[in-house]
C-alpha cells in the first residue's frame, strides 16, 4: 500500500510546496495537512499516518512539543522534522531527533524558488527511501523470527545478521586502541547518546565523530551530547591537539581529519576538500586519517546511518590493524552503513545499540 503522510507546517507556502513534492513522488499518498502541533496531533488520530513532515518552529506548539505529545499519547507515526537553518531550529531539531524523530530535512535558502523546490524535493526523496528500506528491514526481521522451522530466514541468504556477532580474535586482542572513531548518519544523533553515555569522563583517549549534519546543526549537536554524558564534546576546530576524554564533531559542510603537527602531537585539521559518497564531513575522509595516524592501536565504529560511507574507510583501518564495531540490523534507524560494513566482512563486533559503548570501552 502508499506510505501516507501528513505534512505539518505553519507557513502556506511550506505546506503546499511539500504538499506538491510528495504527491509528484511514487507511493505517496498526502492524507492530510496541519497548521499546528495541535490540528497536527488531532489529524494523527483521525487519519493514521505514517509519518509526518513536520516543522520545527510554529506557533501554539512547535515541532519538539508536538513530537512529545505524540510519545506521551503513543500515536503510532513517525517523524520527520523540517528545519530552518538557524540557530533556533537547529538547537530544536537536535532535541527530536534525540527524542527519537526519524531525520530531519532543511530548509533551502537560495534565491531561485524553482531551484529551492528543486533541492527540497531531493531530499525528501532521499529520506522517504531510508525509510521505505528500513521498513523493508523490520518486515524481514519481524519475518524471521517466525521462519525458524524453515532453519533459515530470507535475512540470512543477504548476509543481513541478526544477532550479535563476536570475532574471537577481536576478543583476544591484547593490544589497546589509543583512539576511538565513530561514523553515523540517519538516526545517529540518538545513537551517539546511548554509546557516549556508557563512557565513563576517564576514558583516557580521544573521540572523533562524524555525523552526516549541515552546518550549524553540527554544533547544536556536540551541545546536546555535551549535557547528556559525563566526557567533554565540542565541535571540533582547526589545529587544537586531540586530549584524552574529549569527544570532537567534525563540523557541518568541512571535512576532518587527524594529523600530526611539528611537535609530533595529534591534532585535528579541518578542510575544505571535496565531499565524498556525496558527504561532507565523510566516515570515509576521517577514517583514512585515523588509519594513517593511529595503524592498530585504534576502534572504528559504524553506527545507523544512510548509504555506504565508512565503507572504504573502514576497510583501510582494517588493513592497519585496528578492531571494528557495527551496530546490529535490530537498533538502526536505518540499516545503510552498518550493512555495507558488514556484508564487506570488516567488522569484529556485531551489537546492539544498548551494549555496544560497553564493548568500546574493553578496547582502550
Amino acid at each position: 500500500r502508499k506510505m501516507k503522510i501528513l505534512v505539518v507546517d505553519d507557513t502556506i507556502f511550506y505546506r503546499k510546496v511539500i504538499k506538491d513534492i510528495l504527491e509528484e513522488l511514487p507511493g505517496i499518498e498526502v492524507v492530510g495537512v496541519a497548521y499546528n502541533g495541535k490540528v497536527a496531533v488531532d489529524k494523527i488520530k483521525r487519519l493514521k499516518p505514517d509519518l509526518l513532515t513536520l516543522d520545527v518552529e510554529m506557533p501554539t506548539m512547535n515541532g519538539l512539543e508536538t513530537l512529545q505529545e505524540i510519545q506521551n499519547q503513543n500515536l503510532d507515526v513517525q517523524c520527520l522534522m523540517v528545519s530552518s537553518k538557524t540557530q533556533k531550529g537547529s538547537e530544536i531539531t537536535v532535541q527530536a531527533l534525540a527524542l527519537g524523530a526519524f531525520d530531519f530535512i532543511s530548509k533551502p535558502d537560495v534565491s531561485d524558488p524553482n531551484e529551492n523546490k528543486s533541492l527540497l524535493k531531493k531530499e525528501i526523496s532521499n529520506k522517504l527511501r531510508g525509510y521505505s528500506q528500513q521498513i523493508r528491514i523490520k518486515k524481514l526481521l519481524k519475518g524471521s523470527k517466525t521462519s525458524s522451522a524453515l532453519g533459515t530466514s530470507s535475512l540470512k541468504t543477504q548476509k543481513t545478521p541478526v544477532s550479535i556477532h563476536i570475532s574471537p580474535k577481536a576478543v583476544k586482542r591484547t593490544e589497546k586502541s589509543h583512539i576511538i572513531a565513530i561514523g553515523s548518519s540517519t538516526g545517529g544523533p540518538n545513537a551517539l547518546i546511548s554509546v557516549l553515555s556508557e563512557l565513563p569522563a576517564n576514558i583516557g583517549v580521544p573521540i572523533v565523530i562524524t555525523q552526516h549534519m549541515p552546518p550549524v546543526f553540527t554544533s547544536s549537536l556536540a551541545r546536546t551530547l555535551n549535557q547528556k554524558c559525563e566526557l567533554t564534546v565540542k565541535e571540533a576546530s582547526n589545529g587544537e591537539v586531540l586530549k584524552s576524554n574529549f569527544v570532537y564533531i567534525a563540523p557541518g559542510g568541512k571535512q576532518m581529519k587527524v594529523a600530526t603537527d611539528a611537535r609530533l602531537s595529534k591534532m585535528i585539521r579541518i578542510t575544505d576538500d571535496p565531499a565524498e559518497n556525496n558527504c561532507k564531513p565523510s566516515v570515509d575522509y576521517l577514517f583514512r586519517s585515523i588509519a594513517r595516524e593511529y595503524g592498530s592501536k585504534a576502534t572504528g565504529v559504524i553506527l545507523t546511518g544512510m548509504g555506504t560511507d565508512g565503507k572504504l574507510g573502514l576497510s583501510v583501518m582494517k588493513s592497519a590493524g585496528a578492531v571494528s564495531f557495527a551496530q546490529n540490523a535490530e537498533t538502526c534507524v536505518v540499516y545503510g552503513m552498518p550493512k555495507a560494513v558488514i556484508d564487506a566482512g570488516l567488522v569484529d563486533f556485531v551489537l546492539p545499540l544498548n551494549k555496544i559503548g560497553r564493548e568500546i570501552k574493553k578496547t582502550v
